[in-house]
């Protein structure tokens, strides 16, 4: 996932006295805040990766106040010059302003995501209204965007002419052609949204936490490794129940643990803790809130002109209609829960062999997939999870298929600071040697991290600014016990190339403006270039280079990499289905005209895979909306399509690559010519016609996935 977060307009370096603040004796003399706050001054340290060794909670809201202050006056100065608009006193002026708040907000919020705790989750929850009523003063201010309208974009070219015509979209996309009546009401709206979507967060993860599943006999673990009965001893003890055994949930609804867990009550209960974890009416319910933000988002929608807030949103996207989106899901859906209802027929005709006398239920499928694969390609997770170490993974995988595909290479830093001990830090070297990136890695699930994993820069690449990206990676992998390898499934593995392929996003970043650099790109085709570095797990070269037993230390054999690859497609109906319904609930949510049809949420979720064909009770939807973090509180709202979306992009993309010769060199040198470091600086729709010769069809998706 490449972490959403709403755009907040940057600001720039400026001497200032802030005497107002006077929590500390530094304050109190009265020094200039940008002096001692080390979130106000430009990192000294390689590339300005941030200074984690000097950040305390306590300096966030005083620099949020400093750099909100600024940008005032900049917005101000900006929208009031005398003088004629010009690209350069307009556009890049307020392009270039900001660096203070950016460079705040980028440390802040990956901390409130990765690391999160009371103190920083009440500042994120204070500042949400602040940020958002700030964002609209310069987005809803009409004396800038006239004046971005009226410069002749006949006479830019290149980045320039894109920057122009980004902002003028965006000023138009957050309501400046509005009255301004109605931008009270949009600023209002605004606010309220930002509010609840921290507390959606914030009440999330409370749920997860508090929807750990506690158990007090090992037996009820039977099929459990070792290792991953130590570490739930270890969770337990660590949450006060020495003796016992704690499950901790990952924000899937499925969990990692289902193949493995023998005991049905078990799983049963497990599965029921995941799918009730946030509608239990606690502190962790988010029902009544995801109520609110559905009406509200319609309200905005309503506001500028169109049906729905789908409608709005997607106007920026590939897809452009919420009807375009609705197609494409609709088309892979029908083959999908067709080869689910296959899957689901094998599995029952084993349970049936077994003598288990009971129906299929979702905490079954993955058990007993399981044993279906074993039966058909002789291949269990058992069998293969030892091959996957997850710092082997990382070195002889991930980094190894990114030097044989573009030539890069990894040095560990121990001399850079870290936010959490799990952190690891690098330093990237291009193909010619020279450096390139600072990088880094947090691998292991915490209480306070949120699910899921993304990537996320601190430092944005930018040829204007002289900067060159700082980026990390995060993922939610259990961590072992002491002493213990960190075993993880093929999913995981893949998930790991996944989020690094958004890394190379955005180290090949190649603009001069940080707002069209890299990954700032439409959502639909973000995850685009993630997906196309899925496929290298699964290369052969890289796959027998990286997948080493944890004990024997002998490299997979290739009679299991045969069995691996020969079952790549399986269970695809069930991988599909859920990932649909998921997208297809978000769509319907965000497709909502009146507020008459907005539910409650459990009815309304019910209803809207019903009415789309995807409800299917052995296949639940991969987030069910109390937990969809995506489409709540990650950015993704009326976007969780996305991922399908730039999925068939991904397997266009692919089918090209394979019919000349695979994931060689030239043709990742290609690859990363037109996709990977031209940002948002081109036509994107362009851009993929040009690297594979044609518009992207749906049929390689229903091709490579097995579907037919």
């Amino acid at each position: 996932m490449m972490k959403l977060f709403s755009k907040i307009v940057i600001v720039s370096t400026m001497i200032a006295t802030v005497s107002s603040i006077t929590t500390d004796t530094v304050y109190a003399k009265k020094m200039p805040i940008h002096m001692i706050n080390p979130l106000l001054k430009k990192s000294d340290l390689q590339y300005q990766a941030p200074r984690f060794d000097l950040i305390k909670d306590e300096h966030f809201k005083p620099a949020f106040d400093y750099a909100l202050k600024i940008h005032d006056a900049e917005i101000e100065k900006i929208a009031n010059n005398k003088a004629p608009a010009t690209f350069q006193n307009t556009v890049l002026a307020l392009e270039i302003s900001g660096q203070d708040l950016t460079r705040a907000t980028s440390v802040f919020y990956n901390l409130t995501g990765s690391n999160t705790n009371p103190s920083l989750q009440a500042i994120e929850e204070e500042y949400a209204p602040i940020f958002s009523a700030h964002s609209d003063k310069m987005y809803l201010n009409s004396k800038i965007y006239k004046r971005i309208k009226s410069l002749n974009l006949a006479a830019l070219k290149g980045e320039d002419k894109k920057l122009v015509q980004y902002y003028i979209q965006h000023f138009e996309l957050a309501g400046a052609n509005l009255s301004e009546a109605d931008k009270e009401k949009m600023k209002k709206i605004n606010g309220e949204l930002a509010t609840l979507g921290t507390q959606f967060s914030n009440k999330l993860l409370i749920a997860r936490k508090n929807g750990a599943l506690l158990i007090d006999d090992v037996k009820e673990l039977d099929g459990l490794s070792t290792e991953e009965i130590a570490a739930a001893k270890a969770k337990a003890t660590e949450a006060g129940h020495d003796g016992k055994y704690l499950l901790g949930l990952l924000n899937t609804t499925q969990q990692p643990l289902f193949p493995s867990l023998k005991n049905r009550a078990t799983r049963e209960k497990l599965y029921k803790a995941s799918w009730t974890r946030a509608e239990k009416g606690d502190e962790g319910d988010t029902r009544q809130i995801c109520e609110k933000l559905a009406k509200l988002r319609m309200e905005k929608a309503h506001l500028m002109g169109k049906k729905s807030f789908a409608e709005w949103s997607l106007q920026d996207q590939m897809a452009i209609t919420p009807s375009r989106a609705f197609d494409l899901l609709a088309k892979i859906a029908k083959p999908a829960v067709a080869k689910a209802k296959l899957e689901a027929k094998d599995i029952q005709d084993m349970i049936d062999a077994q003598k288990g006398g009971f129906k299929l239920e979702p905490w079954d499928w993955n058990f007993y997939s399981e044993q279906v694969r074993k039966a058909k390609y002789d291949l269990d997770e058992s069998q293969i999870k030892p091959y996957f170490e997850v710092n082997t993974v990382l070195e002889k995988g991930v980094f190894f298929a990114a030097k044989q595909m573009y030539g890069l290479t990894f040095k560990v830093r121990t001399d850079l600071p870290v936010y959490h001990p799990d952190v690891v830090a690098y330093e990237v070297f291009d193909r010619d040697a020279k450096s390139l990136a600072i990088y880094y890695l947090d691998f292991y699930t915490r209480d306070n991290k949120s699910g899921g994993a993304w990537m996320n820069n601190f430092v944005s690449q930018s040829h204007y600014l002289n900067q060159k990206p700082v980026i990390v990676n995060v993922y939610n992998f259990v961590k072992p016990a002491e002493g213990n390898p960190s075993l993880i499934s093929f999913d995981d593995v893949t998930t790991m190339f996944h989020e690094f392929g958004h890394t190379l996003h955005g180290l090949f970043a190649n603009q001069k403006y940080t707002t069209l650099s890299g990954t700032a790109v439409p959502r639909d085709y973000v995850e685009f270039p993630s997906q196309i570095n899925e496929h290298a797990a699964l290369d052969p070269q890289v796959l027998k280079n990286y997948a080493i037993h944890y004990k024997t230390k002998q490299p997979i054999p290739a009679a299991l990499i045969t069995k691996i690859q020969k079952a790549e497609t399986f269970n695809k109906g069930y991988d599909v289905t859920e990932l649909l319904a998921a997208a297809t609930l978000d769509m319907a949510w965000h497709s909502v005209e009146k507020e008459a049809d907005i539910k409650p949420v459990l009815e309304f979720e019910k209803e809207a895979l019903q009415k789309y064909g995807l409800l299917v009770n052995e296949v639940p939807t991969r987030y069910h909306s109390p937990y969809f973090a995506h489409m709540w509180g990650g950015g993704y709202s009326a976007g969780y399509y996305a991922y399908t979306w730039s999925k068939t992009l991904d397997y266009n993309a692919f089918d090209w690559m394979q019919a000349h010769g695979g994931m060689t060199r030239a043709n990742c040198d290609r690859f990363r010519k037109y996709i990977l470091s031209v940002g948002n600086s081109v036509d994107l729709n362009k851009a993929f016609k040009d690297f594979i010769g044609h518009d992207m069809q749906v049929e390689p998706y229903i091709k490579n996935a097995g579907l037919k």
